[in-house]
């Protein structure tokens, strides 16, 4: 079963609406007991990284998600969920979750000369990278996902990113480090490509160390 983080970051509820979609069993709690028949875990989030995490920690949900990730169990953050489970963000200078080593930088600190808009939002196309992610199965190299997002995901390690985008730079879109996914963009907002990723994660094979076979 696939069980869904509920942290008050908000963009619950269009998870929620995406898997009902794709008839996925899931399960939407605050509380981490509530997650002992899942497999595998959706941590969704849009807003603030320094008010997610405070919530996180004060909820227990923070050590929760630590015990999870280091028993190899599968993990997929969307959004700031991408973003928080990196070891810091320049937004309010958080400290963040540090499953991943790396930044969350803000575009205007990337950017050499760009008129571009902040947040980046709206349809952009992926190409992949480093092999791609397994997540990927059915869904056409440069297919368009939707985006909202003004912080960027800088991985110490590139080699764990898997699809970037182009947004006055290369952005990381997508990243992969063994059972730990995440998706700077929005799947359920991303029409039928979207979709199947969702669909790959949350019912393909779970292998010994928590990386989901397609």
């Amino acid at each position: 079963m696939t069980g869904i983080v509920d942290y008050n970051a908000g963009n619950i509820k269009s998870v929620e609406r995406a898997l009902e979609s794709l008839n996925i069993k899931y399960i939407r709690s605050k509380n981490p007991k509530d997650f002992k028949d899942c497999d595998r875990l959706i941590f969704p989030g849009v807003g603030e990284a320094a008010y997610a995490m405070e919530q996180l920690n004060s909820s227990g949900l923070a050590d929760f998600l630590r015990e999870w990730v280091n028993s190899k169990k599968p993990l997929l953050g969307i959004c700031l969920g991408s973003q928080i489970i990196f070891d810091y963000s320049e937004e309010s200078d958080t400290k963040c979750l540090g499953f991943i080593p790396g930044k969350i930088r803000h575009f205007s600190n990337l950017w050499q000369n760009s008129e571009l808009k902040v947040p980046h939002m709206g349809w952009n196309n992926i190409s992949y990278t480093n092999g791609g992610c397994p997540l990927f199965k059915g869904v056409a190299e440069n297919s368009d996902f939707y985006f909202v997002h003004s912080y960027v995901i800088q991985p110490q390690d590139e080699s764990v990113i898997k699809g970037v985008c182009e947004y006055g730079i290369k952005v990381p879109s997508c990243v992969q480090k063994e059972n730990i996914y995440a998706f700077q963009f929005h799947p359920e907002k991303s029409g039928v490509a979207g979709l199947t990723l969702l669909k790959n994660y949350c019912t393909g094979t779970i292998s010994t160390n928590g990386e989901i076979v397609c």
